[in-house]
């Protein structure tokens, strides 16, 4: 887990929910959530924008991940997605005893206690801080 990263996402649980929201003063979605994360601990992230809360694949939006810095990791990946349901899928931040993560239906940033309870369909570690 990468602390900076962690440090960054707990700083932002209270945060308002906001479909494609990149900004903590305006609310965030969960893509969101992973940029604002990332430029707090340094990092310059490429988030993906036009995406729908639902979404059957996410495979034309994964190369924005290594755009950003992200390096696909087998597993204890910094970031986290998961499938929250059949169509609906989802990032988290890992952090100390769980996830970090944007949840539209409490409509605010959230800490999500392990174990998760979604299956984890991929994972990434941070590169380096010059992506």
């Amino acid at each position: 887990m990468d602390a900076a990263l962690a440090e960054a996402a707990l700083s932002l649980v209270g945060t308002r929910f906001r479909l494609h929201g990149r900004v903590a003063e305006t609310g965030l979605d969960c893509v969101g959530l992973v940029a604002a994360a990332m430029r707090g601990a340094g990092y310059s992230p490429r988030p993906p924008q036009g995406y729908s809360l639902r979404n059957v694949s996410v495979a034309h939006w994964l190369g924005h991940a290594e755009q950003s810095g992200l390096i696909p990791a087998e597993a204890n990946g910094d970031v986290v997605l998961c499938m929250a349901n059949p169509v609906q899928p989802h990032l988290l931040i890992v952090v100390p005893g769980g996830f970090v993560h944007a949840h539209a239906g409490l409509g605010r940033v959230t800490f999500l206690p392990d174990p998760l309870l979604w299956p984890i369909t991929m994972q990434w570690h941070l590169a380096d801080k010059d992506h």
